[in-house]
């Protein structure tokens, strides 16, 4: 049985009665309103912000809009069950947290106190290749609860295989490739900062603490970095790369790894060269399920069967990629058509209620990945404030099945929706 919404209620109610009344928002655009205030300017932008003019952010949620639930009645919804069974594993929610890079810049527990709270809530937790905390460390947070790993394919494959083989280490159930990145998007508000959080060191922990990186920074460089003008900015810059990488302050700036870290990076990070054909590599070196995260495309989601992968997330990257193009919600019904249940069809983007999330399992989806919401109610309370972000949206899911008359999952479908 998942979370109970009449407690969820009750409890909110009962503090609110006796003066209690939470700092993190109920409603979901007061949340990001709120959480985007309390950001600086830079983790504003890079969380908040979308490729282009932001049409395919505003894409993604007018796609949720266009749907209509058809409430049944007179059901016995006394008792629901909102589980799914996912890759042999049976989950008490449809629900999952996105990879969401560079968490450090909205709170100090960044990765670890999202750990923490989807544990707590035993919702799996998909690592960011761009974490602020390396995966051991969530991992070990996080115990038993089921976590994955969030894959951008390298041009170095060994480190590929080194990012791979420390998943499977730590206890990841799942490898997500990660495809529509392989080129950073034209991200207007970034650009308009002249601000990249990697250049200063954040969001690179996974690398810092890989030993097959650390290996690539004793490699004479290929091509010498540039010298950067020598003015306040560029030496903070400086300085916060040294103090995020491994060790001691004073080492590290004697080494100068932290500034090779940041280079290699920048150099080696995505590979625009990927094809489908790299994917037999990821197979041979790893039995854990794969899925390619970024399909929008029906076509491509029957490649990806082709080639015997073993799920699919249909993204857009949270309208960051790719201005202008088409919302993930659109994109769901034809793809669940061509697939017709042979793997799993997880969905992000624009996903801001119980209510989006019981369309998109409408439409075909097996679950929904969690992305913003879960950030911004890190900005506010740390890892307590994700949880109850997290608590909230599983109430809102369980109360909406209820009234739309479903007791399960597995009566969630196209018959309790209508299309405007």
């Amino acid at each position: 049985m998942g979370m109970n919404a009449f407690e969820r209620q009750k409890k909110i109610y009962i503090e609110g009665a006796s003066g209690v009344v939470s700092t993190i928002p109920v409603d979901p655009f007061l949340l990001e309103q709120k959480a985007l205030k309390a950001m600086s300017p830079q983790a504003a932008a890079y969380i908040g912000g979308g490729a282009g003019h932001g049409s395919t952010m505003t894409n993604n949620r007018a796609a949720f809009e266009k749907w209509r639930i058809i409430p049944r009645m007179l059901r016995d919804v006394s008792v629901r069950d909102t589980s799914i069974e996912l890759f042999g594993r049976k989950l008490p929610y449809p629900f999952l947290l996105a990879p969401i890079g560079v968490l450090e810049m909205v709170h100090p527990e960044a990765d670890l106190g999202v750990a923490k709270a989807a544990a707590a809530l035993d919702i799996p937790y998909i690592f960011s290749n761009q974490a602020s905390v390396p995966m051991e460390t969530c991992a070990a947070q996080m115990g038993t609860q089921p976590h994955w790993f969030q894959l951008y394919w390298s041009k170095s494959d060994e480190l590929v295989k080194s990012f791979v083989q420390r998943a499977e280490t730590c206890g990841c159930e799942a490898i997500v490739v990660t495809l529509d990145t392989t080129l950073l998007g034209w991200r207007t508000q970034d650009l308009e900062l002249a601000y990249l959080p990697f250049l200063h060191g954040l969001g690179i922990a996974q690398y810092t603490s890989d030993p097959v990186f650390r290996q690539l920074l004793d490699e004479p460089e290929a091509t010498p970095a540039p010298k950067p003008k020598i003015t306040f900015d560029a030496i903070r810059t400086l300085l916060s790369a040294i103090q995020h990488y491994p060790g001691g302050f004073l080492q590290n700036m004697k080494s100068g790894y932290p500034r090779k870290a940041v280079k290699k990076f920048v150099d080696i990070y995505t590979r625009p060269s990927l094809t489908w054909e790299n994917l037999h590599y990821l197979r041979k070196i790893t039995k854990l399920p794969i899925l390619l995260k970024g399909i929008l495309h029906p076509d491509d989601a029957m490649k990806a069967l082709d080639y015997g992968l073993d799920g699919i997330v249909i993204s857009n990257h949270g309208g960051r990629q790719v201005d202008g193009a088409i919302a993930t919600l659109e994109a769901l019904p034809a793809i669940a058509d061509k697939i017709q249940g042979r793997i799993p069809l997880l969905l992000d983007s624009g996903v801001r209620g119980g209510a989006d999330a019981f369309k998109a399992l409408a439409l075909g989806a097996t679950a929904v990945c969690l992305g913003r919401p879960y950030v911004y109610g890190l900005t506010l309370g740390g890892a307590a404030g994700v949880e109850e972000v997290l608590a909230n949206y599983l109430a809102d899911f369980d109360l909406t099945m209820a009234l739309a008359g479903c007791r399960s999952i597995k009566e969630i479908g196209t018959d309790s929706l209508k299309q405007y």
